[in-house]
């Protein structure tokens, strides 16, 4: 069996690729909510980053005062705008994320999302790919969402603290982190947990070893990675 008691897994770049909806959608989203149609957004960086702290940083590019209200507003927009921008898009599921969650469903391995993502919006992501049923999403399901918090480390501790209300304690060396980005290993890292990056987003393999990911693979469809999450021995840096 995995070494690790709970799995939780990014969604941009580690599960799916959506072919800029997401950001069109926050795009749409924002120049509505600030009153700025023409509004530059072209700098705003994404990869890695969660929602909330994406609605602040572009608040400020288009001139507008950031309030949390503001911010859920601008979000509940992109949320709605979402789903008409996943159906018109180069959407697809990355290599081997099937496969895994498979195995993870099958060998009865807990897991979980970690994402930057708001919640509703990874659920409308997966649905897009057909992978919404391999993850909980009830009130007392295991995951870290931006509606957690601007900074990437809040989302991963308050995963662990649904983790343990469901399972019990649970000691963050227990708990794997898979994401595509330096920021998922950084945020992971800083909450004690260990961290499997795929190199299935913008990052290639040696720059997230550089970064200091425990383990890395150029996808979930190496069987390195798939025998770490579910058991076996993991790739190494």
């Amino acid at each position: 069996m995995t070494p690790y008691r709970l799995i939780l897994l990014d969604v941009d770049g580690t599960l799916v690729h959506c072919g800029g909806a997401g950001r069109r959608s926050l795009e749409r989203a924002l120049r509505q909510a600030c009153g700025r149609p023409d509004g530059e957004l072209t700098e705003l960086r994404l990869d890695g980053s969660t929602d909330r702290l994406i609605v602040r940083q572009a608040m400020a590019m288009l001139g507008h005062a950031f309030t949390d209200g503001g911010c859920d507003r601008a979000l509940a927009q992109y949320v709605e705008i979402l789903p008409s921008e996943l159906a018109d898009t180069s959407f697809r599921v990355l290599p081997g994320v099937v496969e895994t969650l498979e195995a993870l469903r099958r060998h009865g391995v807990p897991h979980g999302l970690c994402t930057g993502n708001v919640k509703e919006g990874a659920r409308l992501k997966l649905r897009r790919g057909n992978l919404e049923d391999y993850f909980e999403w009830g009130p007392h399901a295991v995951g870290g969402f931006a509606d957690d918090g601007e900074v990437r480390t809040r989302l991963v501790e308050a995963a662990l603290r649904r983790a343990a209300a469901r399972f019990g304690t649970i000691e963050p060396r227990q708990v794997l982190v898979v994401g595509d980005t330096p920021l998922d290993v950084a945020a992971a890292r800083d909450a004690g947990c260990a961290t499997l990056a795929v190199a299935t987003g913008r990052y290639r393999v040696e720059e997230l070893a550089a970064c200091g990911a425990d383990h890395v693979a150029e996808s979930l469809r190496s069987p390195a990675a798939l025998g770490l999450l579910t058991g076996g021995a993991g790739p190494r840096p």
